[in-house]
Formats: structure tokens, C-alpha cells, sequence
């Protein structure tokens, strides 16, 4: 049996089944680096401050410089009765230098240690998130580069509503990603921030020196309170928000892929290395990985939601329902660092069918509207044009016919303003170019669009 760290104030030993269901090594094995890095800051401080003797600290450090050489060499055993990460590691520590391993927990508690711990790893996770966005960004952008002047229909109520660039489609979800790119950047100043020397939740006696392990460990400052620095998880939950939002926006950029690619709309092929087949029907080409992301927004959110539940009712300080903290966001970060870079691959790699996105326009009416507005412009009250307009559509509706296939002794019947160059202005093309208001759709608007992203994403790489 393994002897608890904490053990002295206990007679009996844990049920196995009570040890089972406390332990968190489980899922905290990801954290090993980051604990050992917090350690190595520790126990510097420790020897600098003289709180132990300087051949103490270089001896514990020396020690956990092999333990942290034995995790990369993969001969780490996590053990469940040492329930979890700190003390694991503490035990392989004590393995290698003796019992002076014991003086590393000087001035320090678990709670401290783990929030630490927790800080280090969603730091690292967060520029990992900020480069991958970065770069699914960048392939909207090229994207988006070669479709300015591909026309599609623009869609409200899943309904043709008005002609567009595609351009301008593909731009729209980059200043969603840009918001995400926005927040996440947010998010890594409450992550940048040091716990360590807080302690159990009251500080120490010892004559630590935060300052130092704030600077040896990367952080930009430490926490101001040691309460909050033991019990703070908001940075945790602005990544899980944030994480959710940006689940949500690849959701929707998948489930219009899913419309693109099927048979109905014909606007997009994916590339056979983000699809797969049926195992019944041999014709069957499936946009699986679309369907993947936006299937994984909904465990996404409910990690969110775990956490902003557990933390709804907890007192100050540290409380043993933390430990809840972990998996949702170990799950969420694997998530959507695994969903960036298959959305950038699926995008990249996708073939765009510019003649069905044209031909789409053309057997509509989302060519209403220019008429309304050439009303307009003709002196006519938008509202009697919007009124016209629509009587005519449910005519044209009734004949099986077009706004383009009226003939022009008609529209004179209409109004003895409509002249022959409302069949120009009911032109698909026409309809985008004119629509040149700042950020719209025309192609001058689309093509300023991109070049402002451009300068963003190199300003990114600088």
C-alpha cells in the first residue's frame, strides 16, 4: 500500500472504491510537464530565498530534471493510490533524490500547485488555438481571393433572397473567426497570470518571492488575492465560452457545406480526403467530417455548461468539486484543435462550381429588389415600388416565368418610367456590382474586405 502524502492525521486507510472515485490521474496525466515546470520555478525560489539550502535545491532540481526526462522517454507509470498528478509526481521525485524530495512542498499546497498547473497548460493550449486560427483565416482569405466575382444566390430564411459574391459569403465567416481570434487573445489575459504562492488559500509564512516565480515560469503577473488565486476558474470558462462560440461558427459553416455539396445544390465537391462512403450504397460520397464538427458543438457547450455548474454554488476557497475542472477542458481544447485544421483542410481543397452558383440566380427572383430600387430611383415611394413589385412577381409566378422574361410593353404597363435597361439592372452581376454600400457585396466592397484582412493576418505574423 502506498503511504498518502497527507496521511498523518488518518488511522485507516481509504476504501478502494472511495480511492477510485477521488483520484484524478486519470485525466490529469496531461498536466505531468506542466507540473514539473511549476515545480522547477519552486524550488528556485525556495533556494534563492534561502527557505531551504542551495545544495537542497539543486539536488531536488536535478531530480526532477530526471523525472521530467523519464516522462519524455514515456517510463512514467502513473499511479492511481497517488491519486493525482502533483503527488505522482512528487513519488518518482522521491524515488530518485531520497527524502529531501520532501522539502519541494515547502510553501506550497496542491492548490496552488494545480492551478498552476492548469494555467501553464491553457496558456500553451491558447497559442496553439491563436495559430490555427490565424491559419483557417488565411484559407478564407485565399479563398475568398479567387470567388470575388462568383455569384451565388444570398440566402434569408434558407430562401433566395438576393444575388452576392461568394467572395462576400467567405468573408463573412472570417470576421466571425476573426471575433474568436479576438476573444482568445482576451482570454490569455486572465490565463497569463501566476496562483503560485498562494498556497492552500491564505498565503504563506515563508518568505516566498511571487515575483520570481511569476518571471521563471512566463507569467505576466501574479494573482493580487491568494483566495481567488486558488478558486478562480473564469479563465477556464472564458476558454470553454469562447471555445463554444467558435464551435457554433463552424457549425454553421458546416451545415451550409452540407447544403453546397448535396445533389440539390451541386455548389461545392469536397475533396475525397475529407469525405467518406457508405458501406450499403457504393454511390454515396458523405461530407462526414462537416457533419463530425458540427455534431462535437454540442459536447463543446455542454462542457461549458458542466463547469458554470460546478461553480455556481462554491464558497471560498478551493473545494474538492475543482477537480471537475479538467476533463471538459482537456475535451473541449482537443476538440476544436482537432475540428480548426479539418475545416481549413475540408476549404482549402474543396472544388467551387461557379456555373451552378450563377445559373442558381438566374431562375429566381432574388432579382426583385433591383426592380424595386429602379422604381425607386425613378421617383417612385419605395414602399408603392415594393408593392408593384410584388404583384408582378406573383404574376410572373403564375406564368412560370421570370422577372427578365417579361417583355418590355409589359413593365411600361407597369410604369411609363421602366425603360430597356431594366433588363441590365436585373442582371445577376449587375445586381452584386451596384451594391456598393461599405461592406456590401459588390465586388469593389468584397475585394476592400480582403485586402483589410490581409493586413490583419500579416500584422498577426509579426
Amino acid at each position: 500500500m502506498v503511504e498518502k502524502l497527507w496521511g498523518g492525521r488518518f488511522e485507516a486507510s481509504l476504501d478502494k472504491k472511495t480511492e477510485e472515485f477521488g483520484a484524478s490521474i486519470k485525466f490529469e496525466q496531461r498536466l505531468a510537464p506542466f507540473d514539473l515546470q511549476g515545480s522547477l520555478a519552486h524550488v528556485k525560489m525556495l533556494g534563492e530565498t534561502g527557505i531551504i539550502s542551495a545544495d537542497e535545491a539543486e539536488k531536488i532540481a536535478d531530480g526532477l530534471k530526471k523525472v521530467e526526462q523519464k516522462l519524455v522517454a514515456g517510463e512514467i507509470e502513473f499511479s492511481l493510490e497517488n491519486e493525482d498528478i502533483h503527488m505522482n509526481m512528487e513519488s518518482y521525485l522521491h524515488r530518485e533524490i531520497g527524502a529531501v524530495a520532501g522539502k519541494l512542498h515547502t510553501a506550497r499546497s496542491r492548490n496552488d500547485q494545480v492551478a498552476t498547473d492548469m494555467h501553464l497548460y491553457l496558456k500553451a493550449t491558447l497559442a496553439e488555438v491563436l495559430t490555427e486560427l490565424s491559419n483557417l483565416r488565411e484559407v478564407l482569405v485565399n479563398l475568398a481571393v479567387n470567388q470575388v466575382d462568383t455569384i451565388m444566390p444570398g440566402f434569408t430564411h434558407l430562401q433566395h433572397a438576393q444575388p452576392i459574391s461568394f467572395g462576400q459569403h467567405l468573408m463573412a465567416y472570417y470576421q466571425m473567426f476573426t471575433r474568436d481570434f479576438e476573444r482568445f487573445e482576451f482570454n490569455v489575459k486572465h490565463t497569463d497570470m501566476n496562483p503560485l504562492g498562494a498556497a492552500a488559500l491564505a498565503g504563506t509564512t515563508f518568505p516566498i518571492d511571487r515575483k520570481l516565480t511569476t518571471g521563471l515560469l512566463g507569467f505576466t503577473l501574479p494573482y493580487a488575492n491568494s483566495m481567488d488565486a486558488v478558486s478562480d476558474r473564469d479563465f477556464i470558462l472564458e476558454f470553454l465560452a469562447n471555445s463554444s462560440l467558435l464551435m457554433m461558427h463552424l457549425s454553421r459553416l458546416c451545415e451550409e457545406i452540407l447544403l453546397w455539396c448535396s445533389n440539390e445544390f451541386k455548389f461545392v465537391t469536397l475533396s475525397d480526403a475529407y469525405s467518406t462512403g457508405s458501406s450499403i450504397m457504393p454511390q454515396k460520397k458523405n461530407p462526414d467530417m462537416a457533419e463530425l464538427i458540427r455534431g462535437k458543438t454540442g459536447r463543446v457547450y455542454g462542457n461549458l455548461m458542466g463547469l458554470l455548474t460546478v461553480m455556481k454554488g462554491l464558497p471560498l476557497a478551493y473545494n474538492k468539486d475543482l477537480q471537475e475542472d479538467k476533463e471538459g477542458m482537456f475535451d473541449s481544447a482537443d476538440t476544436i484543435l482537432t475540428a480548426l485544421p479539418i475545416m481549413a483542410g475540408m476549404l482549402s481543397t474543396m472544388t467551387v462550381n461557379a456555373v451552378n452558383m450563377e445559373q442558381s440566380t438566374q431562375k429566381d427572383f432574388s432579382n426583385a429588389t433591383e426592380l424595386a430600387d429602379y422604381l425607386a430611383t425613378k421617383g417612385i415611394p419605395f414602399r408603392q415600388a415594393h408593392e408593384i413589385v410584388g404583384k408582378l412577381v406573383l404574376d410572373c409566378t403564375k406564368k412560370g416565368i421570370y422577372l427578365q422574361d417579361v417583355g418590355l410593353q409589359d413593365y411600361q404597363k407597369l410604369s411609363t418610367l421602366i425603360e430597356a435597361d431594366i433588363y441590365d439592372v436585373l442582371q445577376s452581376k449587375t445586381a452584386v456590382a451596384r451594391r456598393n454600400s461599405l461592406g456590401g457585396t459588390s465586388f469593389e466592397q468584397v475585394r476592400k474586405q480582403i485586402e483589410v484582412a490581409q493586413n490583419e493576418l500579416s500584422k498577426e505574423k509579426i
